[in-house]
């Protein structure tokens, strides 16, 4: 009894001081969970705000060191005051000068330059489309990795000279072809169809003027080849010129994917991914097929053409383009060299392996161990690399009942060296018969 009465009398007292204990721990508790939440969320907030800024800094690095390189790839406007200083002071002339620094009706746009002394822009020439290309500076030479021989100064639009007659010109023209395409008895008709052309106002005779353009003009490869495959349907049409810029026709798809990306995205796409995407993006079987076709058909006309060989030193998708027809177009002809040129200017390249002996990224030649040269013979035709790059373009989403015959051709193309016994022969049979498979297969579709 005492006991119990002893229990009663403390349980008020002991239940009090229980709860305000247990008031207490929670209270704690609480204070321990505020505190944590709230170093939680600074931490975490000290996270995010650290990786924002980082993100920031290298977005802003990338933007920086992108917008330098555009700046320095993206030369428009000297391009431009070089060529209207000479315009305005009477020393180049040309069926584009006026536009461009008079009225300026022909004006440049988005901006294609992958080299600061190779400018090419977009533009646009009294409404119509074109693609603008300027030469910052002149090449005495083909440029390979690395200089044949040290660069020498050279004052532009320097040839010819004031009292030089068209008959003089016409020797000057002559003399740069036959070091160029090498001694053909046809090149008097070329130098009359350059005259022709440099004749920019058509009035029948050739100012010193544009003599001047011509001839800087006629240094440049891809101005060279229009003139020559200027009635070639794969070729770009010569819109205009003004010194050595020149204006030729615009192609709607610039890559053969027919995909093109801002430079700022291609940034971050990794190559692989790149290439599946590509791959994606194709036009249909069989108008790949018809743009295959007119590669071919261009492979055809620069190989052994009615002014000699040319040797194409970069076969890249994005050097090819198609129009809304899907009829092929080249859209870069910079690395399409004369063969005699090319070989006459590597032939005695010093070199440690065949690796020393490359032009472009596709004409490769082989090194002379015993003398440490270069020899002059390219390794692989034209019609080696093009069915080299067509070989993933072509198989994917080929027809079931011609895909092995295709692969089979196109591996027998791949094959093909300069050096093979019978070469020519070989050459034009293996592209004769890719071009007829080809057709076979698409000449009932409306792409045909």
């Amino acid at each position: 009894m005492r006991t119990s009465n002893y229990y009663m009398s403390d349980s008020p007292d002991s239940t009090a001081s229980f709860l305000r204990m247990k008031q207490l721990k929670y209270r704690e508790d609480k204070q321990i969970v505020r505190g944590c939440i709230i170093a939680r969320f600074s931490y975490v907030r000290m996270k995010y705000l650290f990786f924002s800024w980082l993100a920031v800094f290298v977005g802003s690095w990338i933007i920086y060191v992108q917008y330098s390189t555009y700046t320095e790839l993206c030369r428009g406007k000297d391009c431009k005051k070089i060529i209207c200083d000479k315009y305005k002071t009477g020393v180049i002339d040309g069926p584009a000068c006026n536009s461009l620094c008079v009225t300026e009706t022909l004006y440049f746009g988005k901006c294609l330059s992958t080299k600061p002394n190779n400018q090419m822009y977009l533009g646009i020439w009294d409404n119509l489309p074109g693609v603008v290309k300027c030469q910052m500076e002149q090449a005495l030479h083909l440029d390979f990795g690395t200089e044949l021989e040290p660069r020498k100064e050279i004052v532009l639009f320097d040839k010819p000279t004031r009292g030089t007659t068209v008959q003089k010109f016409k020797e000057m023209v002559y003399s740069l072809f036959k070091a160029k395409l090498g001694d053909q008895g046809n090149l008097s008709e070329l130098v009359n169809l350059i005259l022709t052309v440099a004749d920019g106002d058509k009035d029948g005779q050739v100012s010193l003027g544009e003599a001047k353009s011509a001839w800087a003009l006629l240094q440049l490869n891809e101005f060279l080849l229009m003139v020559i495959l200027q009635d070639k349907e794969h070729t770009p049409k010569l819109m205009g010129f003004c010194g050595d810029l020149y204006v030729m026709e615009s192609v709607e798809y610039t890559s053969l994917y027919g995909i093109s990306l801002p430079w700022v995205i291609e940034l971050f796409i990794p190559s692989g991914f790149r290439r599946s995407m590509d791959q994606l993006f194709t036009p249909s079987w069989p108008r790949k097929a018809k743009i295959a076709i007119g590669l071919l058909e261009f492979v055809e006309d620069v190989f052994h053409g009615p002014y000699g060989n040319f040797l194409m030193c970069d076969t890249s998708a994005k050097n090819l383009g198609y129009n809304d027809k899907y009829d092929l177009k080249m859209v870069d002809m910079r690395k399409i060299v004369p063969e005699t040129n090319l070989k006459e200017l590597i032939k005695d390249r010093h070199c440690e392996s065949d690796l020393d002996c490359v032009y472009g990224t596709d004409c490769r030649t082989s090194c002379d161990q015993s003398t440490m040269k270069c020899t002059s013979e390219v390794i692989q035709p034209n019609l080696a690399k093009a069915c080299q790059l067509l070989k993933d373009y072509l198989l994917r989403g080929a027809p079931s009942e011609i895909r092995e015959e295709l692969e089979k051709q196109l591996y027998s193309c791949i094959a093909l060296k300069v050096t093979a016994n019978q070469m020519e022969m070989e050459h034009s049979l293996i592209l004769n018969n890719l071009k007829t498979l080809l057709w076979k297969k698409i000449s009932y579709t409306n792409d045909s």
